[in-house]
């Protein structure tokens, strides 16, 4: 006969037997040490060592004997289990130097140093920005995202156009010269000056897709003694590959009367040390925007207003709205077949939150050119107040689409 008990998944005690029967007993008291014993037929004996039970103060402590537990009629109490769990180390101090490795991992990976692909191209991983060319030059990297492309999934001239505003911008905050306005100097400040666009080209020979990132350098050089010329030169960060040229002109309006001002000394004694002496990156076009009226224009679209989000902190139209306003009045099949490759601008005005105003757009040549995918096509456009001030010139030259990009636009339609 065999009784046994399973204190845990690797311990196994035995209850006292009969000495009789061939249990041994050591100074009453059985071991829960096991040991191995054969197995005999139809039983399992265990073999177990003796041990003597620890003393306090001369008195015996540990179990009680059975004999002991029969005379005082009290239950023996059990000793803690010994369990797999009992035996381990203490996991806090394990846990607290595994965390330690972990901290001092993550710091010093974010203290590494992003090293350039080339020594004069910089990469900026989080579309920061910084100077280079001795401090000539801004350059900001920009990824696509998905809601900045079109239908033919390729970023829109907005999207770009946003992109030159935005280094402009960033480029007078990092040279250190952001006063309290939207892009002027602390003397500007002080006169209660801004900058106004008052031309710009754009020639755009690539347009990015989603996923692409883009470098953008800009800088800025004298343009008369009221003016000044901004370019930005946009280019495949991967390859390298000139994708978009800018070049523009500003001078400088005054909030409070929003009439043109000269370049006080003051001014281009803070901006003139900036100054890149370089050739424009876009040739002039010279050639002079006709005004259209109803009479000469092919397509006219009223009652555009703007809503609150058109508005700059200056409480004017910003720039980027007008092309947008200017592009809706493109023929439908232009936008179809052809792609924008480059655009003239002349500001005459600015335009405020309660203007109501009309696009007008012609297309130059012979409109049988139109018709052929093949042919590239130049419009002109006319963006003003209805009634009747002119806000913004415009010259669009398209070429025809890639046949991918032709094919995309045929399934949408």
């Amino acid at each position: 006969m065999v009784a046994t008990s399973v204190n845990s998944a690797f311990f196994l005690a035995a209850p006292s037997e009969d000495p009789a029967k061939g249990t041994k007993h050591v100074n009453g008291t059985t071991n829960l040490g096991v040991m191995k014993s054969k197995p005999t037929s139809g039983a399992l004996k265990v073999k177990v060592n003796a041990q003597a039970p620890p003393k306090i103060n001369g008195s015996s402590v540990g179990l009680r004997t059975s004999s002991e537990t029969a005379n005082t009629g009290d239950i023996a109490p059990s000793p803690p289990p010994r369990t797999f769990i009992n035996q381990l180390p203490d996991w806090s101090m394990l846990l607290a130097a595994i965390t330690t490795v972990f901290l001092a991992a993550e710091k010093q990976w974010m203290m590494v140093d992003w090293k350039p692909r080339r020594p004069d191209m910089l990469i900026d991983p989080f579309g920061l920005g910084r100077i280079v060319q001795d401090g000539l030059v801004f350059r900001q990297n920009f990824s696509i995202r998905s809601y900045e492309i079109g239908a033919d999934k390729t970023a829109s001239i907005e999207t770009l156009m946003n992109h030159l505003q935005e280094t402009a911008l960033n480029h007078v905050k990092t040279a250190g010269l952001l006063g309290d306005g939207f892009g002027s100097t602390p003397e500007m400040t002080k006169k209660n000056l801004f900058w106004v666009v008052t031309k710009m080209q754009v020639l755009v020979d690539r347009y990015p897709t989603w996923g692409d990132v883009v470098q953008v350098d800009t800088w800025v050089c004298g343009s008369g003694k009221n003016g000044m010329r901004r370019d930005w030169l946009i280019r495949d960060l991967k390859t390298g590959e000139t994708l978009t040229r800018a070049s523009s002109v500003w001078v400088m309006m005054n909030k409070l009367t929003r009439k043109l001002s000269k370049i006080p000394e003051e001014v281009r004694g803070e901006i003139e040390p900036y100054f890149l002496n370089t050739s424009p990156v876009v040739d002039e076009d010279n050639r002079k925007l006709p005004k259209l009226d109803d009479s000469t224009a092919d397509y006219v679209l009223s009652h555009l207003t703007p809503r609150w989000s058109d508005l700059d902190v200056n409480q004017h139209v910003n720039n980027v709205k007008y092309l947008s306003w200017i592009l809706e009045c493109a023929p439908q099949q232009i936008l179809e077949t052809h792609e924008l490759s480059a655009i003239t601008l002349e500001y005459r005005r600015e335009c405020g939150r309660d203007s109501i105003l009309q696009s007008l757009a012609k297309i130059s040549g012979d409109r049988t050119g139109l018709e052929a995918e093949s042919c590239e096509v130049e419009c002109q456009h006319l963006l003003r107040l209805e009634s009747g001030p002119e806000i913004v010139r415009a010259r669009t030259e398209w070429r025809p689409k890639e046949k991918k990009n032709g094919a995309f636009s045929a399934e949408r339609a």
